[in-house]
């Protein structure tokens, strides 16, 4: 993220989602490149099957001067209200499989308390998590240090009107207008539903000590 978010601050506002994906992959290389000495080949080969071991990010870029949004991996966000989302491909169906899978445990007499300290469900969709992430920047795309597929990468044009942006992780299960409302509907699938198998399902809950599912950002501005 941090490698990411330096190299933005100093790319030119010229150019183009293409050429945000090059050098952005560039920058990832350049900092696996010290532990490929002497052992290049050797180490690519492993990371080109071991996906699961790349650095990776996803990103979501406003670029003022092409009035476009670029979205790179699993992130969201509203224009004018209206949501656009580029999740990866197997999530939902690794949710569910979770969500059946927690559904069996609690059952059985397992608590939500349990879960909650010991996801022992999420251990289950692990071999076809890793499994699906073979098709990581192949079948859909994230900043990982490897060719970026330009196909999976969401570019949406803005005309010359005004618009209202709010970009966002997909750490907010409900987006919504303003970062206020965002959070109280976190906080509420959060109270209802800690373990993320109802309404919105997700491949992790909410584990005690935590103040949500996962990592969030989210900013909102007029352009």
């Amino acid at each position: 993220m941090r490698a990411i978010s330096s190299y933005l601050r100093r790319m030119s506002p010229r150019n183009s989602y293409r050429q945000f994906c090059i050098g952005a992959t560039h920058v990832l290389q350049n900092i696996y490149a010290p532990f490929w000495k002497p052992r290049k080949a050797e180490i690519l080969a492993h990371l080109k099957e071991h996906p699961e071991e790349r650095m990776a990010a996803s990103v979501i870029i406003f670029s003022r001067l092409r009035r476009e949004i670029w979205m790179v991996g699993d992130c969201q966000c509203l224009i004018n209200g209206e949501l656009y989302e580029n999740p990866k491909p197997y999530e939902e169906e690794l949710a569910q499989l979770r969500a059946d899978e927690v559904n069996r445990l609690l059952s059985q007499g397992t608590t939500v308390e349990q879960l909650r300290h010991e996801d022992t469900a999420r251990p289950t969709i692990i071999p076809r998590m890793l499994q699906a992430m073979q098709g990581q920047n192949r079948d859909y795309s994230v900043v990982d240090g490897f060719p970026i597929p330009l196909a999976h990468v969401l570019c949406i044009p803005l005309s010359l009107q005004p618009f209202e942006l709010v970009l966002a992780s997909d750490g907010y299960p409900f987006l919504k207008p303003t970062l206020a409302e965002s959070e109280a509907a976190l906080q509420q699938q959060l109270t209802d539903d800690p373990l993320n198998i109802c309404r919105f399902k997700a491949t992790k809950g909410c584990m005690e000590g935590n103040n949500s599912f996962d990592d969030r950002a989210y900013i909102r501005f007029k352009v």
